[in-house]
């Protein structure tokens, strides 16, 4: 079983090269081993192009060992007809004798059905090899299919006496208040580049004009999202400046504009319910909630959340806004510079 683990976390290691380009696909690592020995690997490295099975296929040179070789894969070969042809039918075709998959595939069109072709077609299966280490690194997928909603972040700064905002007067609207550092600022447009979506509600967006760009990072923008439930943000702020996909849920919707979408929302609802309804049918594997409050508030106690990014920095504020109080399983600290970045997951997400 050692040798299995082996194998497979180097599958995980060529998956995780597939970050932020492969969604709403999977990360998805192949290895093809031989007495022993690596003869061929891939991984998927774009949405709509080679699997990690065919890419690792596609680079053994001595094909004939293929038939004495097992082949280790860290989600399950599709076995169906996407952008791509079936890896399960190309592994029966390769005459590979035996199979070792990190995890099954709940995608409806897989969930099962490449194991049973292969096992059918007389290949040997082994399932369950790191297979915690494979959801982890596949959370966000496996969030989006099997509880139907994108992986929620929760982020937000505060002060080291717990306050997310100091108070303001009318004439520092529009203004941002600057809590963490700017290596800490890197760290968290770092995160929006492997994140589908990020949302702020309509205080934050009056408050701090944020662009919610990477700008700080080189990488794709997420979708940016912004509540204004009564229709009543200016237009002079940067989530209108039509430079990236934007949505703004509402009340009361315009037509749509260039990079620019209303999506409307019902009032008496629960917003975060809204919000990640349509992620879902948007194909939004993930959402970062970067503010305010209320907003973040919403989602903790709609319980919709998995992970929260929480950045301290050594300013003291006295009085204003207070930080969210969440409860939930530290993971991870790291000190940026002056900022203290503390990772904290929900515990029905570990």
């Amino acid at each position: 079983m050692r040798e299995h683990e082996k194998f497979m976390e180097r599958c995980l290691w060529l998956a995780a090269a597939g970050a932020g380009r492969v969604a709403p696909n999977p990360m998805v690592g192949c290895v093809i081993v031989h007495a022993g020995r690596i003869i061929g690997e891939g991984f998927h490295r774009e949405y709509g192009g080679p699997h990690a099975e065919v890419m690792a296929l596609a680079s053994v040179k001595r094909r004939e060992l293929l038939r004495e070789s097992v082949l280790y894969v860290s989600l399950e070969p599709c076995a169906h007809y996407g952008k791509t042809p079936p890896c399960a039918d190309l592994i029966i075709a390769s005459q590979i004798p035996s199979v070792v998959i990190g995890i099954r595939d709940p995608f409806p069109s897989v969930d099962g059905k490449g194991i049973e072709k292969l096992r059918r077609a007389g290949v040997e299966v082994i399932t369950g090899v790191l297979e915690k280490e494979c959801r982890e690194q596949n959370r966000r997928f496996l969030t989006f299919h099997e509880k139907n909603r994108p992986w929620v972040i929760l982020k937000w700064a505060q002060s080291s006496d717990g306050f997310m905002d100091r108070e303001r007067s009318k004439e520092e609207e529009g203004r941002v208040v600057w809590i963490s550092g700017a290596l800490a600022r890197r760290v968290v447009h770092r995160c929006r580049a492997r994140e589908a979506a990020i949302l702020v509600g309509r205080v934050t967006a009056e408050r701090d004009d944020p662009a919610l760009t990477t700008r700080a990072w080189s990488g794709p923008h997420p979708l940016r999202m912004v509540l204004d439930p009564a229709g009543k943000l200016p237009r002079h702020l940067h989530l209108f400046d039509h430079s990236t996909p934007t949505v703004v849920a509402t009340a009361h919707p315009s037509p749509d504009e260039e990079n620019l979408t209303f999506m409307k929302i019902t009032p008496g609802a629960t917003l975060p319910h809204q919000i990640l309804s349509y992620l879902r049918s948007a194909g939004k594997l993930s959402l970062i909630v970067e503010g305010g409050r209320e907003t973040l508030k919403a989602f903790i106690e709609a319980g919709l959340w998995d992970e929260a990014h929480i950045y301290t920095g050594r300013v003291r504020f006295g009085a204003g806004t207070a930080a969210p109080r969440l409860s939930g399983v530290t993971t991870a600290t790291e000190l940026l510079d002056d900022t203290l970045l503390t990772v904290v997951r929900n515990p029905s997400s570990l």
